[in-house]
């Protein structure tokens, strides 16, 4: 039995009030996190600090998007369910273009305000099933289920201009275009894919986009979208596992 398992012994009572929640309830105040209306150290009091804490160990401080530990277990599950269900699944990773010049030359804060910008920009174009994440300082990755080959260019280039038709105010009277690059990959359908590679096909379509200029998208081709030697080794293994 392993030492998460409690399905079979009940836990042992405890006094709440003996637990020491000082430090996570200072860091839910900090974070602006809402508790239920209960009484302190009741069940449903406790239950409302375990959700918060679990809310804010998965998003990301700056913007409220997944953070990349969230992102990773959800590119995960996605590729697991592609693997079953055969419907197509896009993966877009988007850099800010130029952002060291940001900072450098108007100041942290003010590459803050176009982190969230972009953020929000994101958030506002795509669909409430789709996951957006901020994996880095300036990267962003977003996790399209169910989205077709036929729209996956549509979605990119939507996300490109909404983002480009942005003015930000970073200094009093000092207005700031921002742009970003992306590249996309779809998974590959009725295979046992990884996080890992499919996360390398998107990441080579970016680094297309920023060579060809920036402030583009850059989508793998439908034709180049075939099983890898990694993924036939991985389905070639599962195959043998199944018939032993």
């Amino acid at each position: 039995m392993s030492a998460l398992d409690t399905t079979s012994t009940p836990p042992l009572p405890i006094d709440a009030r003996s637990l020491q929640l000082e430090s996570a309830l200072q860091l839910l105040q900090q974070a602006g996190a809402l508790l239920p209306e209960a009484e302190p150290y009741s069940q449903v009091w406790l239950q409302g600090v375990l959700d918060a804490l679990c809310d804010l160990s998965s998003k990301d401080a700056l913007t409220g998007l997944s953070n990349r530990r969230s992102f990773e277990m959800a590119l995960a599950r996605e590729v697991d369910r592609v693997a079953r269900s055969g419907e197509p699944a896009l993966l877009l990773m988007l850099d800010i273009d130029h952002f060291k010049a940001v900072n450098d030359t108007y100041g942290h804060s003010a590459g803050d305000l176009v982190i969230q910008a972009v953020a929000r920009a994101i958030s506002q174009t795509v669909r409430p099933m789709d996951t957006v994440a901020r994996v880095g300082g300036e990267e962003f990755a977003i996790i399209l289920p169910n989205c077709p080959h036929s729209y996956g260019a549509t979605v990119a280039e939507r996300l490109r201009e909404r983002v480009a038709d942005q003015r930000l105010e970073v200094s009093p009277g000092q207005q700031l275009q921002v742009t970003v690059s992306l590249g996309g990959a779809f998974a590959p359908q009725w295979v046992r894919s990884s996080p890992l590679l499919w996360i390398e096909r998107a990441d080579r379509q970016l680094y297309r986009a920023k060579a060809e200029g920036r402030n583009r998208a850059c989508l793998e081709p439908h034709v180049d979208s075939l099983v890898s030697a990694e993924e036939r080794g991985m389905l070639f293994a599962v195959t043998q596992q199944d018939s032993e």
